[in-house]
């Protein structure tokens, strides 16, 4: 929390969370921070609990090249009812997920899941993919035909 106030301002929250039984734990309220520069440590680092650093921007290739600026690229997402600014972020945003008009939930266990840069370990959990790191594919074709065929489809 130190860190965070130090590089930003504390908007809300920040305060640790004592009701029932998360006073056993080490748990802090949903916390924001606003006015955090573009590389500072709240803004660059994955922090996997409750805290938003914003970052203030002039636009979409701005915001592309912070969010790209990150040693990490878990997700992105980009709300917009712009098609092509849509598709630019799709295309240029270096996260191995992007949402657009919705949050960063990462739910979606049907699809692979995973980041690029420092994120994860390289693979992509979830999805049929997750059998791909653990699997040696082969690929068979079988012809019983009885006889020998070219390349290009015999029509004789």
């Amino acid at each position: 929390m130190a860190i965070g106030r130090g590089e930003g301002a504390l908007a809300a929250g920040g305060a640790r969370a004592t009701d029932g039984a998360l006073a056993k734990g080490h748990f802090f309220q949903p916390t924001v921070f606003t006015g955090v520069r573009p590389d500072a440590r709240i803004a660059v680092e994955e922090i996997f609990g409750p805290v938003l650093a914003m970052v203030k921007v002039g636009g979409l290739e701005e915001a592309i090249e912070v969010n790209n600026a990150s040693p990490y690229g878990l997700s992105s997402s980009i709300f917009t009812a712009d098609v092509n600014r849509a598709f630019a972020a799709m295309r240029d945003l270096d996260t191995g997920i992007v949402y657009i008009n919705h949050g960063t939930t990462g739910a979606e266990t049907h699809l692979p899941f995973g980041g690029m840069r420092g994120t994860g370990n390289g693979h992509r959990e979830a999805g049929h993919t997750m059998l791909d790191p653990f699997t040696e594919w082969k690929s068979i074709y079988v012809d019983f035909s009885g006889r020998l065929q070219r390349a290009q489809i015999d029509n004789i």
